[in-house]
């Protein structure tokens, strides 16, 4: 996530989602495959918003907010749970490493841009828009995965983030934030919402 507030208080995964990501991310698959065995894991072992305090639950009014639920001893992911009020979003960015997501409460509205080049300099171009409502799980893995992601409900959401790195040491799984103009595609795809397991189906995301 980008630009968001931090705060860590030690592991609080549950056990048998930390078993299940350390199996999926142990198998010695590449980034594509290892996000698609960790959002089957996510899928099974979806926690519910009382990994948060009533407090972390409520949010921030200043920005979205991101708390380390857990990061393993070797650096090879990390769990974050993300609280957003409604209008917190964002920037556009992409990210150093593969990240499954699942929606535990409210609705997270979600854009995915292309980078392109040409006569007018290098741009985005908005392919696709999607709403991932509460139970969905997705996940993607680089290149391919530049979007914005923006709270449009009425109510808090919440989700968790599993990612393929120590996000205690990095602060952030951003590799890169995108302030280029944004060129219309001739009609942006608006994809159904997410159900579990759906981003996995079209080679987790890798729309461009």
């Amino acid at each position: 996530m980008a630009g968001a507030a931090t705060q860590e208080l030690g592991t609080r995964c549950p056990p048998a989602l930390l078993t299940a990501v350390r199996a999926a991310t142990r198998s010695g698959a590449g980034w594509r495959q290892t996000a698609a065995l960790v959002a089957a894991a996510l899928a099974r072992h979806l926690p519910s918003p009382d990994v948060l305090t009533a407090a972390e639950r409520a949010g921030d009014p200043a920005s979205y907010t991101q708390h380390i639920l857990h990061t393993e001893d070797s650096g090879s992911f990390s769990v974050v749970a993300v609280v957003w009020r409604p209008g917190q979003a964002t920037p556009i960015h992409d990210h150093v490493t593969w990240c499954v997501v699942g929606v535990v409460a409210g609705n997270e509205h979600e854009e995915l841009y292309g980078l392109a080049g040409g006569p007018a300099g290098e741009h985005l171009v908005r392919i696709a828009v999607r709403d991932n409502g509460t139970g969905s799980v997705s996940g993607f893995a680089p290149p391919g995965d530049i979007h914005r992601v923006r709270n449009t409900g009425a109510e808090t959401a919440i989700s968790i983030h599993i990612y393929g790195a120590d996000i205690s040491r990095l602060g952030s799984s951003v590799r890169r934030r995108y302030d280029l103009p944004v060129l219309a595609a001739a009609r942006p795809q608006r994809r159904r919402p997410a159900s579990t397991l759906t981003r996995r189906a079209l080679s987790l995301r890798r729309v461009r």
